[in-house]
């Protein structure tokens, strides 16, 4: 479990100013408290230790949040699929300059035939609103036919363009025929077990960690309104497909640990999951300061996170992040990130999908307090 993979320390020993963590608890218990979101939890790690893990207000509506309470992570999802997959192309399963019909011949139609696997998971595959649909989510030969259906919106590669499910339901696609398995075990047995967040972290839930998760929400539209539970992201089919861009769900101290094995050289609790080469080939940046046409800025992608680099804006991590720093988000409610620079890794998940401005400016704050806490 995440609590045996890190050690404990606390802020001082770790190097973090506890005036800056109390502010960012204090402005945390205060959202809670304005009832901008039910719940939350946070946890910042460095070298191999866990500094600070807190948790925050309601689960659900009947139930209050736990240290083992499972959040989920929405895109956050996508690093872990993205992790499943260095994993398997070191292992020599495929390469990420293989065109994906290589592995799938049957995706070359409509006119994806050259598309390669480092376009679909940076976000230039040319689909971006391609959708699955829910009756194929738990039927691996439907769910392969309607990914090779996918119709293209633009030329791959011309363009950088968030796909907020479609890259990773075509990821989902290649593991499966590369290994002959179900996505999620493979993340799983592969990736999960090895790094021992078993109890922690899941890309589909099984049933019997239901009663841990916590209701996704999003705001009442009428003034002054709680927020109010979203009924598809709290479905039991959403919860056992595991979407692979989408479907995650874990503690943030289990995220922190993630990010601690990719702060250490691919390795977490003595296990080597991915080579420190592999890890720098995945985390590096592949689209330049290329605008993803989606956010409106470079968002600097790496296969799987995304990086700050030094242009003035970046989503979520912080305008006071070091250029190396990287990670990624979930739609209006959450981000994890590592600093290379530091060796500081922070996981921050809500159960409420708030839309911008009001998320962006939050999450600024939130990632700035624990950046400017470093020493």
């Amino acid at each position: 479990m995440a609590e045996d993979m890190l050690a404990t320390t606390d802020l001082a020993a770790a190097g973090l100013r506890e005036d800056q963590i109390a502010r960012l608890v204090a402005l945390i218990e205060r959202h809670v408290a304005e009832g901008r979101y039910p719940g939350a939890q946070i946890a910042i790690a460095r070298h191999g230790a866990l500094a600070l893990f807190r948790t925050f207000g309601n689960a659900t509506a009947e139930r209050a949040a736990a240290d083992d309470t499972l959040w989920l992570l929405y895109s956050n999802t996508k690093v872990v699929t993205a992790a499943a997959c260095w994993v398997l192309a070191e292992q020599g399963a495929f390469s990420f300059t293989d065109r994906v019909a290589d592995h799938v011949p049957e995706f070359a139609t409509r006119g994806k035939d050259a598309i390669t696997v480092m376009q679909v998971i940076t976000h230039q595959a040319g689909y971006p609103h391609a959708q699955l649909p829910v009756d194929c989510w738990e039927d691996v030969a439907r769910r392969r036919a309607a990914v090779c259906d996918f119709s293209l919106e633009f030329t791959p590669g011309s363009r950088v363009h968030y796909h907020g499910q479609s890259a990773h339901w075509t990821l989902a696609m290649l593991i499966e025929a590369v290994t002959g398995e179900d996505f999620r075990e493979v993340i799983r047995t592969r990736l999960i077990e090895k790094l021992g967040l078993q109890r922690e972290l899941f890309v589909g839930l099984p049933r019997d960690a239901f009663p841990r998760a916590a209701d996704m929400h999003e705001p009442n539209t009428e003034e002054g309104g709680a927020a109010v539970p979203i009924a598809a992201n709290n479905a039991i089919s959403w919860r056992r497909a595991g979407s692979p861009g989408a479907g995650g769900y874990a503690t943030a101290r289990a995220m922190a640990a993630f990010y601690q094995m990719m702060l250490n050289g691919g390795a977490l609790g003595g296990q080597q999951v991915v080579s420190p080469r592999g890890l720098a080939y995945a985390i590096r940046n592949w689209t330049g300061d290329r605008v993803d046409t989606y956010n409106g800025m470079p968002m600097h992608r790496g296969l799987g996170p995304h990086l700050r680099g030094s242009t003035p804006g970046i989503r979520g991590l912080g305008s006071l992040a070091s250029p190396a720093t990287f990670g990624h988000g979930g739609v209006g409610s959450s981000y994890c990130w590592g600093d290379p620079e530091s060796g500081v890794s922070f996981a921050y998940l809500t159960n409420c999908r708030i839309p911008d401005p009001w998320h962006s400016q939050r999450m600024e704050a939130v990632s700035n307090l624990v950046h400017s806490a470093i020493l």
